[in-house]
């Protein structure tokens, strides 16, 4: 399966964890792994480029820290320009039909923030890209989640990477 994983980190070179997946996930040649606020530093996408980098994949994977309990503002542009009716949907909009959509984001807080009556759960938080996945029609996956992402340790940073190399490389 040739997948795309877009990684949507505003300062990607002084983050930890983004930064840390995306090089070991550009270690597999199976895999296109893009920089989107390097790529579009003035957020002028290039939206038929973009459309038609993910007709060629079998699988999207957005990769990205949560903030203020949504994604960054570059990633929802994304959404905006890129799944556009008439492409993504609408009657004609079926480009992404059947394609694999996995959500990879990190919280700076740990789990137990997310629980109860402490706040909305990550399943909560991702209602929405749930719902657009529904929408255009891919095929939801089950998200990569890591908490406490804010001063990770060192061996729980390892962990989360090595996990994730394994998920991208088993999802069927």
């Amino acid at each position: 399966m040739r997948t795309r994983v877009l990684v949507f980190h505003p300062d990607l070179q002084s983050s930890t964890v983004n930064k840390a997946l995306a090089q070991e996930a550009r270690k597999n040649p199976e895999l296109d792994v893009i920089g989107m606020y390097a790529k579009y530093p003035d957020f002028n996408i290039d939206v038929k480029a973009e459309q038609e980098a993910l007709e060629q994949v079998d699988r999207i994977v957005l990769q990205f820290p949560v903030y203020w309990y949504s994604v960054p503002p570059l990633l929802k542009k994304w959404f905006d320009d890129v799944l556009a009716y008439g492409w993504a949907y609408g009657s004609q909009g079926t480009a992404l039909h059947g394609k694999e959509l996995l959500i990879a984001a990190g919280f700076g807080a740990g789990e137990e923030a997310y629980q109860g009556d402490s706040g909305y759960t990550a399943e909560q938080l991702f209602a929405p890209l749930h719902q657009t996945s529904n929408f255009i029609g891919t095929t939801w996956l089950d998200p990569f989640v890591m908490y406490g992402t804010t001063g990770i340790e060192q061996q729980r940073l390892e962990d989360y990477v090595s996990a994730y190399v394994r998920i991208l490389s088993d999802i069927k």
